[in-house]
């Protein structure tokens, strides 16, 4: 994520609000991966397929961590991705995670990850999601 330039960022966390004026938007910029991330964590198999598909293993393990499935954190932390690991912790309540964050001058990750949790929060999840 931290490769990505902020309002790009931005635009991928506005995907958790209403509407799909910035999903469109990330796909007609060339960045069709955050959108099918967006997509993977609102439940989309399809999306997390193209993800393994087009190689954005990261991007598909970080929709798991984000699920809480260990395998996709470890998977993460061994590749060396820790910044999402930060962020898919900070997504599921860890406060030193946002700490680390917040303390690496990743605030765009912080507000990214309130995003994602007040999505989710108000969501009812599918039990049957593809597990990483």
């Amino acid at each position: 994520m931290e490769n990505y330039p902020v309002k790009v960022i931005m635009a991928f966390a506005e995907t958790f609000s209403e509407g799909n004026k910035f999903h469109d938007w990330l796909l007609s910029h060339g960045y069709p991966e955050l959108a099918a991330l967006s997509s993977a964590v609102r439940g989309s198999e399809e999306a997390f397929h193209w993800l393994m598909k087009n190689q954005f293993y990261h991007l598909a393990a970080l929709d798991g961590a984000i699920d809480n499935q260990l395998k996709a954190r470890l998977w993460l932390v061994r590749h060396d991705y820790h910044i999402l690991v930060f962020l898919a912790d900070t997504v599921n309540g860890n406060k030193m995670a946002a700490e680390k964050l917040n303390s690496n001058e990743y605030q765009i990750l912080l507000y990214l990850a309130g995003k994602i949790k007040n999505y989710r929060d108000n969501q009812v999840f599918d039990y049957h999601k593809m597990h990483f």
